[in-house]
């Protein structure tokens, strides 16, 4: 058994809230300067060159990268040979949120509910996910997400008659409806399989695998890069104003679903797609 500080779980969420919300991750912004040089729209490229412009003075000057400094997600893979000492592992989490966007002068974007909306003025509580793992480490990984991406995703209860033409039909549907309200170049995380929260879960999970990983899965692979090619092919463009490079990325999730059905998720991200990961 090894034993984990609860300050020490809060310390790594206060530090990943802040360099998610301020520098983009190593593959987007690879992702970012080959998607410049490629565009082959002169509005799309400007707007691109523009984007990474933004992203360098808000590294340089730490500003955040984007005013939604978003709802903090963690996915939490905790080892079961993981004892947490000193608090709760969930309230050393929300410290560290707490922490991360008060010091860090993030917008505090979160409302304590959804009907009476009062503010909770420190951007908890974050959406946690938990995975009970081997071994005897806790990797965190945080995606804070912003509302105009994630107000466009969407849920699909398919037939399993549907098939891959219904679920590809679904994704499109899903990025055309978006549009330019997703803050494109965006990273369309996909999630097939389970459940109807299963399959939303997988989609949020997908935007946090780097957008230079491909499906280990080939017939995955070969969606994915279908997709992209067909999402590019729909002229949305950066800042939906046009061009060749709507999405960066298509990263896709699966698990066993019931004989019956085919759930389908799509949970969109913008440009920025901000994730950092850590290990306790």
């Amino acid at each position: 058994m090894r034993s984990v500080a609860a300050e020490e779980i809060t310390k790594t969420v206060k530090e990943m809230c802040i360099e998610a919300n301020h520098f983009l991750s190593e593959d987007m912004e690879a992702a970012m300067t080959a998607a410049a040089l490629s565009e082959k729209s002169p509005l799309g490229k400007q707007i691109l060159e523009q984007l990474k412009e933004n992203l360098e003075i808000a590294g340089g000057d730490m500003i955040p990268i984007c005013q939604d400094t978003g709802m903090a997600v963690v996915f939490a893979e905790v080892g079961q040979d993981v004892h947490v000492e000193g608090a709760w592992i969930e309230a050393a989490i929300n410290e560290g949120v707490r922490q991360g966007y008060q010091e860090g002068f993030l917008r505090k974007s979160v409302v304590g509910c959804p009907i009476e909306r009062i503010n909770t003025k420190d951007n908890t509580p974050a959406v946690i996910h938990y995975e009970i793992v081997p071994g005897d480490q806790l990797k965190l990984t945080l995606a804070p997400k912003g509302f105009g991406s994630e107000n466009m995703s969407r849920v699909f209860m398919l037939k399993p008659a549907d098939g891959v033409e219904g679920i590809k039909n679904a994704v499109l549907t899903a990025v055309k409806d978006a549009g330019p309200n997703a803050c494109p170049p965006m990273v369309v995380g996909v999630g097939i399989g389970g459940t109807f929260e299963k399959c939303a879960i997988l989609a949020k999970q997908a935007l946090t695998r780097p957008v230079n990983q491909r499906s280990e899965l080939p017939y995955i692979k070969d969606l994915e890069e279908e997709l992209l090619a067909d999402i590019n092919a729909s002229g949305i463009g950066p800042g939906g104003l046009g061009g060749t490079t709507t999405a960066l990325a298509v990263n896709i999730n699966t698990y066993p679903t019931h004989i019956a059905g085919l759930p389908v998720a799509v949970n969109i991200c913008c440009h920025v797609n901000r994730h950092c990961v850590r290990v306790v």
